[in-house]
């Protein structure tokens, strides 16, 4: 063999090595972009773990880490109320679950009807639509079903209650008149109302601008001034192009809220309320009756106090009672 024949060949491995060296900061690259994805991955992963990670067992009904969290947020999305501790927020989740497993010991029917009704009625009240308000709550980070649990609870607790010390909630004269010796003297001397209200709607189509509901409202509010009796307005509001008078309703001022009782004190029989904006279009009340009731503001609102008391004492005790009987295991 010749003295020179090795030299080619080390060239040759020499050439190969630096032909692969340059690949050598790309492959580290991708390895390092791999073990980034995987990390995070495992954070991702981990997170989530945590979060469905058991913090009590009630009588076999876990409450997670993730219910913690929502129940928190839904709270502090109420507003006007110190930010509760992790701790208050689970007791609060284990009286939860203790109220909603009453649903097995106790016949109650359509309750999640009565859920959906409740949640579609607070939609309304923020003139929203059902789907409307979910969105709302995805956007500050609650779930629907969180707000809809806690509804289902007061729901199940409020019949439960109720039926449960039926008797001790049936308060006669005596004992409300008694017990309205401690309120003001003008409140208690205060009359009740029963008025005939007819609503007549000036209708804004749904999707309308603003624009569209000021419109609306300056016609309503001109009408208003030429409304001067029942009997001649309500067949010109009949006459004009959409807007919806509906039926008579009465309402006892007592069942009223103080705002709109305030509101029907200031408006004479046979005129109209100011224009309110509602979802539908601009509302107005025509006071087509007025006449006295024996069920005046102060009773009724000192016969619900009364009424919240009692249920306020029982619900304590009762709920005392299932906590004690329940296995709550913490974690």
């Amino acid at each position: 063999m010749p003295i020179g024949r090795p030299l080619p060949r080390r060239k040759e491995a020499v050439d190969d090595v630096m032909k692969q060296t340059p690949q050598f900061p790309f492959a580290l690259r991708r390895l390092a972009a791999c073990v980034a994805i995987v990390a995070f991955a495992v954070t991702v992963l981990t997170a989530r773990a945590e979060a469905q990670m058991v913090a009590v067992i009630v009588n076999g009904d876990p409450v997670t880490n993730f219910d913690i969290d929502q129940r928190t947020k839904l709270i502090q999305l109420g507003g006007g109320q110190k930010a509760p501790s992790r701790q208050e927020v689970l007791e609060q989740l284990i009286d939860e679950r203790l109220k909603i497993q009453l649903l097995k010991r106790y016949n109650i029917d359509g309750i999640d009807k009565d859920v959906d009704n409740a949640f579609t009625n607070m939609a309304r009240r923020m003139r929203q639509t059902s789907k409307q308000f979910i969105d709302q709550l995805e956007r500050s980070g609650v779930k629907a079903e969180t707000l809809k649990s806690r509804m289902k609870a007061d729901l199940v607790w409020s019949q439960i209650i109720r039926g449960r010390y039926q008797s001790s909630f049936q308060f006669n004269d005596k004992e409300i008149l008694a017990r309205m010796e401690n309120r003001k003297p003008e409140e208690a001397a205060a009359v009740g109302y029963d008025y005939t209200l007819r609503p007549i709607l000036f209708v804004v189509p749904r999707g309308s601008p603003p624009a569209a509901f000021e419109a609306r409202h300056k016609e309503a509010e001109a009408f208003r001034g030429q409304f001067q009796s029942c009997e001649q307005g309500i067949p010109i509001a009949r006459g004009m192009p959409y807007v919806a008078v509906r039926a008579p309703v009465v309402k006892g001022s007592a069942d009223l809220p103080p705002a709109l009782r305030a509101v029907l004190e200031k408006t004479d029989l046979g005129r109209l309320t100011a224009p309110e904006v509602t979802r539908q279009g601009v509302e107005v009340y025509a006071v087509c009756g007025k006449k006295q009731s024996d069920n005046a503001p102060a009773k009724k609102e000192t016969r619900d106090e009364m009424f919240n008391e009692q249920f306020e004492s029982h619900s304590k005790r009762y709920l005392k009672e299932l906590r004690s009987q329940a296995m709550i295991e913490y974690r």
